[in-house]
């Protein structure tokens, strides 16, 4: 008979949130060594884990923190909405946010290599995820350079944690507009800050498509480069944030609106759950 208590199995539900008889299956094969049920234990949830490597995660949560000098904005996804708003769900994202802004890493994969105590952010997920028993991963983490910062996370469900998440760097006092801004990107998901951030491939390659849309509407040939400049600009606004038209009062663009605030933009984030 191995040789443990109620006390090591109460030990082993809180470290790792394993049922009763999980527990003191672990202890009886470990032969009542508390350190080899626990990895007993993590093995199996590893096992486990392997298994649902393969399903989706398109539920989770948003969160950002801002340190001084960046801000960090995290996308932690599970597979059901039902885990996503669950406590142990939302408190794991907290350790893993800390731990992550803490390092000041810029990518997911930088993120899970955080060291976490004696563990990592990859390995606390793992932990989290074999007692919840859906896939959990650390899909995004950006890391937003600035001054001061303004920080939009959007519930599309009462019931749910934030799925829309938006960090803006600038630099000047206009907290309120810089807020203002940070709620235009979540509605409006622009992708660069300006029309020199787009990508020149991307560039061309938009132009070639609506040169072609232009000649087969049969526009005449020296009005062309007009209209492709026209519909060029088209573009930027649906990709540049500073082209676009302001969500509050399209009269105006962004770029009016964080001139006038006395506002200079650094950068931004915007993350939607399972986008």
């Amino acid at each position: 008979m191995a040789n443990f208590t109620a006390a090591d199995v109460k030990v082993l539900r809180d470290r790792l949130g394993a049922g009763m008889m999980d527990s003191k299956n672990a202890l009886v094969e470990a032969d009542g060594d508390l350190e080899k049920a626990v990895e007993i234990l993590r093995l199996k949830g590893a096992k486990g884990n392997a298994k649902r490597a393969d399903r989706s995660t398109s539920e989770g949560l948003v969160a950002a923190k801002v340190n001084e000098g960046n801000a960090t904005l995290i996308e932690l996804a599970c597979e059901t909405d039902f885990v996503a708003k669950g406590d142990r769900f939302v408190s794991l994202s907290e350790r893993v946010l800390d731990a992550v802004a803490a390092a000041g890493v810029d990518s997911a994969e930088a993120g899970n290599a955080v060291p976490v105590g004696d563990s990592t952010v990859e390995q606390i997920i793992g932990d989290e995820a074999a007692v919840i028993g859906e896939k959990i991963e650390l899909r995004r983490v950006a890391l937003i350079p600035g001054d001061e910062f303004a920080v939009y996370l959007h519930k599309t469900s009462k019931d749910l944690p934030p799925q829309v998440g938006v960090v803006v760097g600038y630099s000047g006092n206009d907290a309120e507009t810089a807020r203002s801004i940070a709620q235009h990107i979540a509605f409006a998901n622009p992708e660069y800050l300006t029309r020199e951030d787009v990508p020149a491939d991307k560039v061309d390659a938009e132009r070639k498509i609506v040169e072609e849309i232009s000649r087969g509407e049969g526009k005449p040939e020296a009005a062309l480069p007009k209209i492709i400049e026209g519909r060029l600009t088209a573009f930027f606004k649906q990709v540049a944030l500073l082209e676009q038209d302001y969500a509050k009062d399209n009269k105006l663009t962004v770029a009016k609106v964080v001139a006038d605030a006395g506002l200079t933009v650094s950068g931004f984030a915007r993350y939607k759950v399972g986008a």
